[in-house]
């Protein structure tokens, strides 16, 4: 008589990341990322840096270094594509047992300071607009008052819950959230077409190009005001597993939003200054009556109160549709250090349904509400003062080092004519960094020296690179 020998149950597969992020849906999280409150926020900040008109040039600055810098993104992008996007690359390029652990691991060190301050200058956003339909939110300083702080909070933990669910639904709420901020955005510039005045929008000072030390740092200001409204081309990069046809969908996200979006902020600038005198909001904080919600006056003065009250909710939506892309890209940053054994081990479950990494959003959801307590330039400065050496300077260098040492590596996208877009963009990178102030200054190099230390003493007690046991 046979016996049925029974086998034992397989093991249950690990749950895992999904692609399902097409073209339209990686643009559109870009735009959302890109676009959110920052054009809103940040043009008294703008206008402020230079006294007036030319304050401009930090923006058109700011896309001569962006645009050579996502053309680096999207190779590597296209060539290295998954979750933690730079991450991975910088440890590919400078090699994954050796210095390329410790560039990986600073990366996740800096990012645990600059990207939480990211998504936080969103919710001070939303928070500055409200403040124009109930009163209350903010305080003379610029700090959130209790109200602002609750409100921060409220919107916070909605973005988490928003996020907490499969990325297919995601993708579909990303489509929903980009449609209100181009809705927020053709109020502006339909806006600025009908009303425009060449006087006030071009009104210069005297002698508004005379070159000083003055000049270059407030064009200095003015260029990372650009760049932070710029911030975002990339975002689809740290969702790589995540994207169907990456080496296609990737570069096509990254170019097609960053030249949209910059015609898009080109019109939203002309149109504000062509209706509102920046001799009106400048220096902003100085007039915070109009600085703090300068959209929503615009559309009081061509339309009434009842109008700009309906717009200041279109601000928040698109507020909102930026923390949301930030949150979901930024979440799968520690997830993917985690899965390669850089980072807490926690931070690499996948919701074992949803198939999403909750861990990393819940707790980068958290310390976005925790860094919304800091007045919006000081994070402003900060977060892109923490990421130029390592993040921006550093996958350049690590392109440079992939094509030298990995040739044959397969590259769906190529950058046109490297290296000069490298050489351009580092050098704009690099003088970004001088002109910042010098406190941040400070904060940023602090900040490296205590993660080379503390990469040391991981690395020590974990006996990885360099006190690795050789064979």
């Amino acid at each position: 008589m046979l016996t049925r020998v029974s086998r034992p149950d397989p093991l249950p597969t690990p749950p895992a990341l999904e692609r399902r992020l097409t073209l339209l849906p990686a643009t559109a999280l870009n735009m959302a990322n890109m676009i959110g409150v920052g054009p809103f926020i940040t043009i008294p900040l703008l206008m402020s840096a230079l006294g007036g008109p030319q304050s401009l040039l930090g923006w058109f600055v700011a896309l001569l270094i962006t645009l050579p810098d996502a053309l680096v993104w999207s190779e590597l992008g296209a060539a290295l594509p998954g979750s933690g996007g730079t991450y991975r690359w910088l440890r590919e390029g400078f090699g994954a047992q050796t210095w390329g652990r410790l560039m990986a691991f600073l990366f996740i060190w800096q990012f645990i300071l600059s990207g939480p301050m990211e998504i936080a200058s969103g919710y001070i956003g939303i928070a500055n607009y409200l403040d124009y339909i109930w009163p209350g939110m903010t305080q003379a300083s610029g700090g959130l008052t209790l109200r602002g702080g609750v409100v921060v909070i409220v919107f916070g933990l909605a973005n988490i819950v928003l996020l907490y669910r499969p990325i297919r639904s995601v993708g579909r709420l990303t489509i929903a959230l980009w449609i209100g901020a181009m809705l927020t955005v053709a109020v502006i510039l339909v806006g600025g077409v009908l009303h425009f005045d060449a006087r006030k929008a071009f009104d210069f000072p005297p002698q508004p190009f005379a070159f000083s030390m003055g000049f270059l740092l407030g064009l200095g200001t003015a260029t990372r005001i650009g760049i932070y409204d710029f911030l975002g081309y990339y975002d689809i990069c740290y969702l790589g597993d995540e994207v169907q046809n990456p080496g296609r969908t990737i570069p096509r996200a990254i170019l097609t939003s960053l030249i949209v979006v910059a015609v898009i902020y080109l019109g939203i600038n002309l149109s504000i200054n062509g209706v509102i005198s920046w001799r009106e909001f400048v220096p902003a904080e100085s007039h915070p009556e109009i600085a703090n919600y300068i959209g929503s006056v615009f559309v009081e003065r061509l339309w009434g109160r009842t109008a700009a009250e309906v717009f200041t909710l279109l601000v928040v939506w698109t507020g909102l549709g930026s923390v949301f892309a930030l949150l979901l890209g930024y979440s799968r940053i520690p997830f993917a250090a985690a899965k390669d054994g850089t980072f807490f081990r926690i931070f690499g479950r996948v919701h074992p349904r949803g198939h999403f990494p909750h861990v990393a959003l819940v707790v980068i959801g958290l310390l976005a509400i925790a860094a919304s307590f800091a007045s919006l330039g000081l994070v402003i400065d900060a977060l892109i003062g923490a990421r130029i050496l390592i993040q921006f300077i550093g996958q350049i260098a690590a392109l440079w080092l992939l094509r030298k040492h990995r040739p044959m590596l397969e590259r769906p996208y190529r950058v046109w004519l490297y290296p000069l877009p490298l050489v351009v963009a580092g050098l704009g990178w690099l003088l970004v960094f001088a002109t910042t102030p010098p406190k941040v200054i400070v904060f940023a190099l602090g900040a490296l020296a205590f993660g080379v230390a503390g990469y040391t003493g991981w690395a020590r007690v974990t006996h990885k690179w360099p006190f690795a046991a050789r064979a």
